[in-house]
């Protein structure tokens, strides 16, 4: 069993670097696509039916690019598609998925104080909530709104809120938000696949039919595109968040993650606006610094809610700073009963081969040295233990940030 874990867990590590690399690919030529829409040029020697151009170096060498709002006169002989980036990352992302959430989905994916669900009914939701989103999002566009884009976005955030709220009504916060990021890429991804790419083959056919194609096509797979691009920054933002407990693990991490949709939009605005050469908009950067400071203050307002009157200061302590700190013993009595079965040399929780992160918690000195983690974890957040498994109460967290704080507030630091 032990030989299995090692080769699951190399086969989750092999599917998220294929993850990334793909979703580099897809993120990449959107971006580049996107910055030289922007870009185009009119000149006055434009083949008919050219909309603009644009004169690039990158390599040592020189590219001379032409766009054609409908197509040319005639059709090239080879033509470049840009759609396996985007369905790859997809593929991959459902695969890691389930690898992580579905065959994890006892520690991982369901938090018995949320919703008392069992693994199947769990992984229900989780695939079924993928589809409806997307249902949703598609009549949408294809309603009368598709002539209102500004009042369609409103509309889509409102969607993603809705949806991050409600996955955080049942899932862990680590899953929420990982799920809020898929339910965004499924959309996404679904645009190309079911929009943007049968849109063009419908005007390649009617090119090489000799018909004449409707620019609504066009205008239509432009409209998801414009979509795509201003979700894609929040995406890349939910799928690292699992990394970090401040973002997933807090009372309002569903709102954190409704910020960060705004925080895309006005990166991308300020990326956009360069590209298409009409000034450098300093405002997205205050908009995007003020926003990113309500999500921070929003991490953090839990730990000022539960520890009302106490003072906290950043700490970078040596381990018999902790050691000797008021309330130790408490703080490693539950460590012990309650972390220490999986940060342990050889872990007792089934299914857990080896420590999380090879942190271990068994000495003193330990659980001394890694104080700064307990605190942010099992203290400010409730990341660990995963779903609250081992029954830590808000009692036990308390204690924990009482001694992380009676350290770092006796030495100054």
């Amino acid at each position: 069993m032990y030989d299995w874990a090692v080769l699951w867990d190399w086969i989750g590590f092999a599917v998220r670097w294929l993850h990334v690399i793909t979703a580099i690919a897809w993120i990449g030529s959107s971006f580049y696509f996107v910055a030289l829409d922007l870009g185009l040029r009119k000149a006055p020697d434009l083949p008919v039916g050219a909309h603009g151009e644009e004169w690039q170096v990158h390599g040592g060498g020189f590219y001379h690019i032409r766009k054609y709002l409908v197509a040319p006169e005639q059709m090239p002989e080879h033509l470049t598609w840009f759609k396996w980036e985007s369905y790859s990352t997809w593929l991959s992302g459902a695969a890691l998925l389930m690898i992580v959430y579905w065959v994890g989905a006892e520690l991982y994916l369901i938090d018995p104080a949320k919703a008392d669900l069992s693994v199947w009914q769990a992984i229900l939701i989780s695939a079924a909530s993928l589809s409806i989103g997307w249902i949703i999002y598609d009549l949408l566009c294809k309603s009368g709104l598709g002539e209102k884009p500004t009042l369609l976005m409103l509309l889509l955030f409102a969607l993603l809120v809705a949806m991050s709220w409600g996955y955080n009504q049942i899932f862990t916060g680590r899953a929420a938000l990982l799920h809020l990021g898929a339910f965004t890429a499924t959309v996404m991804t679904a645009n190309v696949f079911f929009i943007i790419i049968p849109n063009q083959r419908i005007v390649v056919a009617d090119l090489k039919a000799g018909r004449k194609p409707d620019p609504k096509y066009g205008k239509i797979a432009k409209l998801r595109s414009t979509h795509n691009n201003y979700l894609t920054l929040p995406v890349v933002f939910l799928m690292l968040s699992n990394h970090y407990p401040l973002a997933f693990a807090t009372e309002h991490s569903w709102l954190i993650a409704s910020l960060v949709f705004l925080m895309g939009v006005t990166i991308r605005h300020w990326f956009n606006t360069r590209h298409a050469r009409a000034g450098s908009p300093t405002w997205t950067w205050l908009a995007t610094a003020l926003i990113f400071l309500a999500i921070a203050w929003l991490s953090t307002a839990p730990m000022w809610q539960a520890a009302e009157g106490e003072g906290t200061r950043p700490a970078t302590a040596y381990e018999q700073r902790f050691m000797k700190a008021e309330g130790f013993e408490e703080a490693r009595d539950i460590v012990s009963a309650r972390c220490s079965m999986c940060h342990a040399a050889e872990p007792a929780w089934p299914g857990i081969n080896w420590a999380p992160k090879g942190v271990v918690l068994e000495s003193e000195a330990e659980i001394a040295r890694h104080a700064r983690a307990i605190y942010l974890q099992s203290g400010v957040t409730h990341a660990m233990p995963p779903a609250n498994r081992t029954g830590m109460s808000d009692e036990d967290r308390q204690t924990l940030v009482r001694w992380y704080r009676a350290a770092t507030e006796k030495s100054g630091s």
